[in-house]
């Protein structure tokens, strides 16, 4: 990516300002696989190429290494400086006891002396070592507090320049901001035109925090994703006429609200084809459209729930009401 162009993405927001006034591209490669070491080096190499210079990985992902040996390579070739990318990862579940031992194995892995972000990946807190998906006696009560300030000291030592979580409702949000001394940077969620978290961006917008929308295309071809999305008649209907892609009238909407989205590809044509969308708009029409579409949330997340042990009996709980 030559300086010009860098320049010339820039001028079309391709950053986004956190709290901590960090700037964060909006957009990122997401890497959500398991068990693809060279598929995900390679498109993380493609799309340092392309010009992504945002990359979300987490340590249940096991993509860690993978990421990071690419980004070495880029870093040692002088393709890139360290500090012209952002990355993100996540403490799990089983983590939440010492979240700094836990970035410390993270850091190890992606070969980083820092992360730009470093998120609680979920509201649950799991037997170290358990199962996946969790037995009944895997779930353990949370204690977001203390986890909190695990998080907090990661950020006191540098070993992260941001914090955040992901999968927060706005009550648990609250929850979060009642104690925390350093806010969150960052709420990750499941965010597209067939869920547009409304309540929760107006809610993280009043509180400065910012909304990353995973599962974007809505995770077509993935273990938790569904076809639903990207088969939708609006979204078809609306990329003819502009003659682009589905995914890129998608990656679209979400850059128009404001997000930072993460799509996931390891196809280098598809890897290039979501990078364009920040050079063109959707119409008012094209907006009014997309809000009809009736909403409902694919990722759900029914393993984390139990009627025994878990802090969540039901999805409600799990939720707080918002699905």
């Amino acid at each position: 990516m030559t300086s010009e162009s860098a320049a010339n993405m820039e001028s079309m927001g391709q950053f986004l300002e956190l709290n901590t006034g960090d700037r964060m591209p909006v957009l990122g490669l997401g890497t959500a696989v398991w068990n693809q070491y060279e598929e995900i080096k390679s498109a993380v190499t493609v799309a340092l190429q392309v010009g992504y210079r945002h990359f979300d990985t987490a340590s249940f992902y096991g993509s860690e290494g993978a990421v990071g040996a690419a980004l070495m390579e880029a870093f040692q070739s002088g393709f890139v400086k360290r500090e012209q990318v952002f990355v993100t990862t996540k403490l799990w579940g089983d983590e939440h006891d010492d979240p700094l031992a836990a970035i410390s194995r993270s850091l190890k892995n992606l070969q980083l002396e820092y992360v730009d972000l470093y998120l609680v990946h979920w509201p649950l807190r799991l037997k170290k070592g358990c199962s996946n998906p969790p037995k009944e006696e895997d779930f353990l009560p949370l204690t977001m507090k203390s986890t909190w300030q695990g998080m907090e000291t990661c950020f006191e030592m540098g070993l992260t320049k941001a914090i955040g979580v992901s999968n927060f409702s706005c009550k648990k949000m609250e929850d979060l901001l009642s104690h925390a001394k350093i806010l969150p940077a960052v709420n990750q969620v499941e965010m597209h035109p067939m869920w547009q978290q409304k309540k929760l961006r107006d809610y993280c917008s009043k509180m400065k925090i910012q909304i990353c929308a995973y599962s974007p295309l809505g995770g077509r071809n993935t273990r938790w994703g569904s076809s639903m999305l990207m088969d939708n008649p609006i979204i078809h209907e609306i990329a003819q006429k502009h003659g682009k892609t589905i995914s890129q009238v998608l990656l679209r909407w979400g850059v128009e609200q404001g997000v930072c989205v993460l799509p996931k590809s390891f196809n280098k044509g598809r890897i290039t084809e979501n990078f364009q969308v920040l050079d063109w708009c959707l119409t008012a029409e094209d907006r009014e459209n997309i809000n009809k579409i009736e909403q409902w949330k694919i990722v759900r997340a029914e393993i984390h729930v139990n009627s025994t042990t878990g802090p969540y009996r039901t999805l409600e709980e799990l939720w707080d009401g918002e699905i």
